[in-house]
């Protein structure tokens, strides 16, 4: 898998936002991928050096659409945690 397949995209809500000041930043990442390919695929796409990953599964929540009736998709989200000495990302760009 490629860096960029493994990292969907960074999740900016309020909290996420919050936690940036401690050099900590979300991102929605593949079902499938692990703590050392996502740790992988964010120093390679930003060029920062990684500490820690924490990372949570979401089950897809049931809805209804009239008669029709479904789960939608899992999803699964990564908190990264930078080193000391590593520069920020820079999610919005100017």
């Amino acid at each position: 898998m490629d860096a960029r397949d493994i990292i969907k995209r960074p999740v900016i809500t309020e909290r996420s936002s919050d936690v940036m000041a401690e050099k900590k930043y979300t991102f929605e990442v593949d079902v499938r991928a692990n703590k050392t390919q996502v740790k992988d695929a964010v120093q390679e796409i930003f060029g920062v050096k990684v500490e820690k990953v924490n990372i949570m599964n979401y089950k897809g929540k049931f809805k209804r659409m009239g008669k029709h009736a479904g789960y939608t998709n899992k999803r699964r989200k990564a908190i990264v945690k930078l080193t000391a000495d590593s520069k920020e990302i820079e999610l919005f760009e100017a």
